[in-house]
């Protein structure tokens, strides 16, 4: 009999695992420098070397056809 009532208090009363969890949060202060050219990849650079070629001659057909006005 004693071994029925231990049996059923232990049933009734929960097993589950309690887990605690703790977070930590951390305040870190980050110094963002000036963008480097060497930084920037190959395509990149020539990508804006282009772009500055196209841009100069694009200026040089503007100059060419005048000002309308």
């Amino acid at each position: 009999m004693v071994a029925l009532v231990i049996t059923s208090a232990i049933s009734l009363v929960s097993c589950r695992e309690t887990n605690e969890k703790e977070t930590i949060i951390r305040e870190v202060k980050v110094e963002k420098s000036e963008p480097v050219e060497e930084k920037k990849g190959i395509l990149e650079r020539s990508a804006e070397k282009v772009d500055k070629k196209v841009n100069k001659e694009i200026d040089e057909e503007i100059d060419k056809i005048g000002d309308d006005n």
